[in-house]
């Protein structure tokens, strides 16, 4: 091999590895994006015991979104619905309307919002505390699959359900989700999104 060549492949390796980004860096990335978006917006964070005195609200005049510890991500309560909690031992369908913006692109990914017959549909299951779900149709499924972001499930502690007569009716929350509690796509690729999302049971 000449010394030309073995100098190129040297060039190229190091480029190489200086292009690579490891999981660490990526997630370093994420929390400056998700920091940078809160600061931007004029988000005020409240504590998850500031949040239960509060009768389990967020001020949205304030701009309050509840940090939860357990799940990692921020959530607003724009609404919680007029209806009852999701029963236990109980699936239901559950229809959706919902925005998911990249917050590290700083771009729309998917929604629904825009279509006024569209939702996306999910079945959800209670066990206790723990709620498993799976996409029936919609954009959500054709995108990503049946499986539901973890972060989608965390309101549903705190919303009822119901078969409102208008969208003010409707359970809708803001959420700031990590790739860890997001889509395939949010954990592979290591990117954090904002959703606005309407919950509504299935008549």
């Amino acid at each position: 091999m000449s010394r030309m060549l073995a100098f190129a492949l040297v060039l190229v390796a190091l480029w190489s590895c200086d292009d690579y980004e490891t999981y660490g860096e990526r997630k370093e990335k994420e929390r400056d994006a998700i920091s940078e978006y809160i600061k931007s917006r004029n988000i005020k964070e409240i504590t998850e015991d500031e949040f239960v005195l509060k009768g389990c609200t967020t001020d949205t005049t304030a701009h309050e979104y509840v940090y939860l510890t357990k799940s990692g991500i921020w959530m607003q309560i724009i609404r919680k619905g007029e209806g009852t909690m999701l029963e236990n031992k109980k699936q239901v369908n559950v229809l959706i309307r919902y925005v998911e913006y990249n917050i590290l692109e700083g771009a729309i990914l998917t929604s629904n919002y825009s279509y006024s017959n569209l939702y996306d549909k999910m079945t959800v299951y209670r066990e206790g505390s723990s709620y498993t779900a799976s996409f029936v149709q919609g954009i959500m499924n054709s995108t990503y699959g049946a499986s539901v972001p973890a972060g989608w499930l965390v309101p549903l502690d705190y919303i009822t359900l119901s078969r409102p007569t208008s969208d003010q009716a409707l359970a809708e929350v803001r959420l700031i989700v990590p790739h860890s509690q997001g889509t395939s796509s949010a954990q592979s690729s290591v990117y954090p999104c904002f959703y606005q999302i309407t919950y509504e049971r299935e008549k």
